[in-house]
């Protein structure tokens, strides 16, 4: 394994334990016996928690820009099938971890934004990354006519984001997909006016 794959897999065995456990209950000889690997390699590739926590955020973020990059540019598709694609396959995750875990980023945002302003502001920054890339699509989707033009891209783009969130959050809690289910059904109506 190179130093790089070394690296990479220490935050990858992170990231699923923090999305078990969350970043405060995850520790770190945890994460290195799940991954195989000896504590001096921890700190050979990071100076503290903190550090590899954002090393997690930056990894999950750049993987996830990948996925949404492949979804909200699939040009063979409309921009509103774009906007559904993106709302299923996120159904589809929740219910392959039969809804315990959620978004990685959002369960972050909870635990931490508060208590860590480096977490705070860089969970904010990839946040903001998303929301801009979902104000494109429905730009994108005004362009095309489908989407009316009076609504506010960005505001909508908000709402996606936050909305959501919050919807993973409630079927999370509520131990189903229905929260995420209504909330796709009144976005697409009522802020997009679809359907």
């Amino acid at each position: 394994m190179t130093s790089n794959d070394t690296r990479n897999h220490i935050i990858q065995t992170g990231a699923e334990l923090i999305g078990q456990k969350g970043f405060g209950s995850t520790g770190i000889n945890a994460v290195l016996t799940a991954a195989g690997v000896p504590k001096g390699s921890f700190y050979h590739y990071f100076a503290s928690k903190n550090d590899f926590g954002l090393a997690v955020i930056d990894t999950f973020a750049d993987e996830y820009d990948t996925k949404l990059e492949a979804i909200l540019k699939d040009t063979t598709r409309s921009c509103v099938e774009r906007l559904q694609a993106y709302f299923d396959i996120g159904l589809e995750a929740m219910a392959s971890c039969e809804l315990t875990r959620g978004c990685l980023i959002g369960n972050l945002g909870q635990e931490l934004a508060g208590q860590n302003e480096a977490f705070r502001k860089r969970l904010d920054t990839v946040f903001h990354s998303w929301e801009k890339r979902f104000e494109q699509c429905i730009e994108e989707a005004q362009q095309a006519g489908d989407v009316d033009a009076s609504v506010n891209a960005a505001d909508a783009a908000s709402l996606l984001l936050s909305g959501w969130e919050g919807a993973i959050l409630r079927a999370k809690v509520l131990k189903s997909p229905e929260p995420m289910e209504r909330f796709v059904r009144v976005f697409f109506r009522q802020c997009l006016g679809i359907g």
